[in-house]
């Protein structure tokens, strides 16, 4: 176990490895955040389209569905 240890301060004596993990963190946390925002995007969306063809086939008010989009905007007092 000591070995391990020794082999884990050497590593860590360089800088290279820190940077190198801290890089790979920060890529896969800003990879995750834009795919996060792209799901949420395309759901927004498919609701959207939605609403709008219940609207065309006439079977929800145009104004209720005004609302329904707004009720699910940020900012938004429920």
């Amino acid at each position: 176990m000591l070995i391990l240890a020794d082999a884990f301060e050497q590593l860590l004596d360089s800088p290279a490895p820190v940077i190198a993990l801290g890089t790979i963190v920060a890529v896969v946390a800003i990879v995750a955040g834009s795919a996060t925002k792209i799901v949420r995007s395309q759901g927004r969306e498919r609701t959207r389209r939605e609403i709008a063809a219940y609207v065309a086939e006439g079977s929800i008010d145009p104004d209720k569905a005004i609302e329904m989009l707004k009720a699910g905007e940020k900012g938004q007092d429920h």
